[in-house]
């Protein structure tokens, strides 16, 4: 995360097969709007929730770019909850109490 210091970072999970994949072209209107004044966007999919989010790495950037437009960083599927979860989103969850579903 240094690459990242002093700019306004995003951090959305995404999954390609949900009521909200919409929000990539949101998404990329504000990375290109945005951008060169130092705001960073980073997806991160996550198949946790419904098997949303199936697709192999490859499947889900090709996705993101041919059906949005993505030109934000995309990473690659993760965990966001349990034993699993990335050490990223464990560091929110601490940061961030309640507001991630962690403890208030």
């Amino acid at each position: 995360m240094a690459d990242y210091n002093g700019k306004i970072v995003v951090i959305v999970n995404t999954a390609s097969k949900c009521g909200f994949t919409p929000q990539y072209a949101g998404l990329e209107e504000l990375n290109r709007k945005y951008s060169e004044k130092g705001l960073v966007i980073l997806g991160f999919p996550c198949n946790q929730f419904g098997n949303q989010e199936p697709g192999s790495p490859k499947e889900i950037s090709e996705g993101c770019l041919i059906n949005y437009g993505v030109s934000f960083q995309m990473f690659e599927k993760i965990e966001v909850n349990g034993s699993g979860a990335h050490p990223l989103y464990v560091f929110l969850r601490e940061q961030l109490p309640g507001f991630l579903g962690g403890p208030d």
